[in-house]
């Protein structure tokens, strides 16, 4: 399978709390990074796609704003995108499209998020803005989380899911980003602190949902014969499938609440795309806000057998040496999730799988890694496929 494009480089600031630092400053930081990184030059870059900065920040027209701050001028384009928790996958994609369509030779998906400066309640009010129905949902209070326990609550009656199993998937993220220099919370938990955590949604505690987060990532994408040209350290992106249901948040009819239509259908269009199936996957880097969501997530990629996905985390199945790691870098739980950037988060990690440079979390001799984007109640699904350098 021939790729559509190539990651040349990666840069990324640890994710944690930035006060004393703007989104300029941190950007810049991110992309200098990921273009030494590269091997490319200035006057290599053709385009830059940008997630929309969170409303919190001061600058407006932020990516016309960096390329002034760094005299850069491109011959492709300059957008800004926003598609909630998909905008950093949809970044990375439309990077990804303006190199296969030869319209860029080397483009540049990347962003900045930074909302630990901002109250909670400011913060949580745009959140359920967002992703509910501003008329029917918001007035009565449901927080995004909110609509993750209903899945929880309707998966433990339907399946059996114990307490302890659900557990299991935030202590295994954490044991993951214990190993990764740029994860926010890295002190060890056990699914013992998981259960007696702060109840935030029953029966969803403080351990199985992420932390507030600030953070800025950039990849470099090139034409595949650049890559080449450039040395072993690219990594091609060899399937892409997204799928919307059209639903806003909560379906208007009847569906699954544990089951992920829209991921089980992109992943689908994703494996076709690169000519494999999902038991060929070394490894997969999700959007999964908290545990539920990996879980049934796992599930709905065809990682795990429908039902199993908590009985695959007790056992091993998805941590670092089971049959399919998911979260190598911690994951939203403990890596952290600013969350317009957290898709290009999980190319970062993904890209350091398939060069082999992840340390002790390496999943050896990696071949295929998945990563995700999500909007909503998983009402839509991004992924791409990537493989190593062969």
């Amino acid at each position: 399978m021939e790729p559509a494009a190539s990651i040349v480089g990666i840069g990324a600031l640890p994710v944690g709390k930035y006060l004393e630092e703007l989104e300029h400053e941190m950007m810049v930081r991110a992309l200098l990074e990921a273009v030494e990184d590269a091997g490319v030059t200035k006057d290599d870059i053709d385009a830059l796609v940008f997630s929309l900065p969170r409303p919190y920040a001061e600058q407006r027209y932020f990516g016309t704003f960096i390329t002034s701050y760094l005299n850069l001028p491109l011959g492709d384009t300059l957008l800004e995108v926003l598609g909630n928790g998909l905008t950093g996958a949809l970044a990375f994609d439309t990077a990804v499209a303006r190199v296969a369509s030869g319209q860029a030779k080397v483009a540049i998906a990347l962003g900045v998020n930074r909302e630990m400066h901002v109250n909670t309640g400011e913060h949580m009010h745009l959140s359920m803005r967002a992703v509910g129905d501003v008329d029917f949902a918001v007035p009565f209070g449901v927080t995004p989380i909110s609509w993750y326990a209903f899945n929880a609550t309707r998966y433990m009656h339907e399946y059996g899911l114990t307490r302890e199993q659900l557990a299991a998937i935030p202590v295994k993220n954490r044991r993951h980003a214990l190993d990764n220099p740029i994860a926010q919370m890295r002190k060890p938990i056990t699914i013992q602190d998981v259960i007696d955590a702060r109840q935030i949604v029953r029966p969803l505690g403080l351990l199985d949902v992420p932390p507030r987060s600030d953070g800025a990532v950039a990849i470099v994408i090139a034409r595949p014969d650049i890559a080449r040209s450039l040395g072993g350290r690219y990594v091609d992106i060899v399937g892409r499938g997204f799928h919307h249901e059209g639903v806003h948040q909560v379906s208007p009819t009847p569906r699954s609440l544990t089951w992920f239509e829209s991921a089980e259908i992109a992943s689908g269009k994703a494996y076709s795309d690169a000519g494999i199936q999902a038991s060929d996957l070394d490894f997969a880097e999700v959007y999964a806000p908290c545990s539920i969501v990996e879980l049934i997530l796992s599930e709905s990629l065809g990682l795990v057998p429908r039902g199993e996905g908590g009985a695959a985390a007790v056992d091993g199945v998805t941590s670092l040496g089971g049959d399919i790691p998911i979260s190598t870098s911690g994951g939203c739980a403990s890596r952290g999730h600013p969350p317009l950037v957290t898709p290009l988060y999980n190319v970062y990690e993904a890209v350091q799988q398939l060069r082999g440079e992840a340390g002790s979390r390496q999943v050896i001799d990696a071949e295929f890694g998945a990563v995700t984007g999500e909007l909503g109640d998983y009402n839509a699904t991004m992924m791409h496929i990537l493989r190593a350098a062969s």
